[in-house]
């Protein structure tokens, strides 16, 4: 069966099917969110936004900024984790947070995060030896924490509560309870597959062993904690009435940021609002988009500008550094007079 599949996917790759269908995928998400967006937004009252945005609460603000600030503090445990599942464990943690801060902030917001997140990992864990394919493993082994935590919330959440997914997807509640039982198994699966021996992906010098059976539940523990705190980010800033509670609302943002991820549009620019706007349809849309704008404020714009401030700083100190080494190299070795250089240079028949 395994043999099989990995064939079928070989093929797939081969043929590029699997990136045409990403394309595809890709250009009917963000079509199809222009064309709910469009129609959700009409008959909006920006001045009410903007006033809904004035009304929030400072506490509010602050509270949401504590969970985003914490939510981004868990996304520092994937790297660290992966670093030390490759065979890495020289480099530090706080190079670790640095290069998963950096890198999902800047993916986050430019798009394509796959190929932007690795750029800027790869600039950072360069400087500590590690080559590109270490990086690709890093960021294979990041991003299945994330889906593992994905799926454990989407799973007991839509399973809990499936008429929460039902505002988005569109379907009947026994079936989305169904297809999240579904997705409870086939991770359960997945941790005991793990779990009886070492399991390996990939060929060759792309070869990684997969996390065991407690190290896989580490890893959904992580993801589950990182999503928490942004939808707690997310809950606090969305209108108190109707209150809908919090496992609708995570539902609905953790369903809306993968839709907006599967989207590769920078920070799911468009889909992510739609799916919102769709799924909190019980909400008032001026104090639901003033929520979100705000949300959008904390979680995208405020870390990308901190992201490029200590990549630019990094960058600088890296520089200086560097200069100060070669200032000290030529101290210690000052090599041969300008006049013997010039005199050795027409010697040899040089210019």
């Amino acid at each position: 069966m395994l043999e099989a599949i990995r064939r079928a996917m070989t093929f797939l790759r081969q043929k590029q099917i699997l990136h045409k269908l990403g394309v595809v995928i890709s250009v009917a998400v963000i079509g199809i969110a222009c064309y709910v967006l469009y129609h959700m937004l009409r008959g909006i009252d920006v001045n009410e936004v903007l006033e809904a945005i004035k009304s929030t609460e400072p506490s509010q603000i602050a509270m949401a900024a504590l969970f985003v600030a914490a939510g981004y503090f868990t996304l520092t445990f994937y790297d660290l984790f992966a670093t030390r599942a490759i065979g890495h464990a020289h480099v530090p943690y706080r190079i670790n947070a640095l290069a998963a801060f950096t890198s999902y902030s800047i993916g986050h917001n430019v798009g394509a995060s796959v190929f932007t997140g690795g750029a800027v990992r790869y600039r950072i864990y360069s400087a500590y030896g590690l080559n590109a394919i270490d990086v690709a493993k890093i960021c294979f082994l990041a991003g299945l924490t994330f889906w593992l935590g994905n799926a454990a919330v989407l799973g007991l959440g839509i399973a809990y509560h499936p008429e929460a997914a039902a505002s988005i997807d569109q379907l009947p509640p026994w079936l989305n309870r169904t297809l999240a039982l579904m997705i409870i198994v086939a991770l359960v699966g997945y941790v005991v597959w793990v779990w009886t021996q070492p399991r390996v992906v990939g060929r060759g010098p792309w070869t990684v062993v997969l996390p065991g059976g407690p190290l896989t539940l580490l890893q959904i523990a992580i993801g589950i904690i990182d999503l928490g705190f942004c939808a707690l980010a997310m809950y606090v800033l969305v209108p108190d009435e109707p209150n809908l509670g919090f496992v609708v609302v995570a539902v609905i943002f953790v369903s809306a940021t993968l839709l907006g991820f599967a989207s590769h549009s920078p920070g799911g620019l468009g889909v992510f609002d739609a799916a919102m706007l769709v799924g909190l349809w019980q909400m008032d849309r001026e104090e639901l988009l003033g929520g979100m704008l705000l949300f959008r404020v904390l979680y995208y714009l405020s870390p990308f500008v901190i992201s490029v401030i200590l990549l630019t700083f990094r960058e600088v100190i890296i520089g200086a550094r560097s200069k100060r080494l070669q200032q000290a190299a030529l101290k210690l070795d000052p090599g041969p007079a300008p006049e013997a250089a010039y005199v050795r240079e027409r010697r040899d028949g040089g210019v």
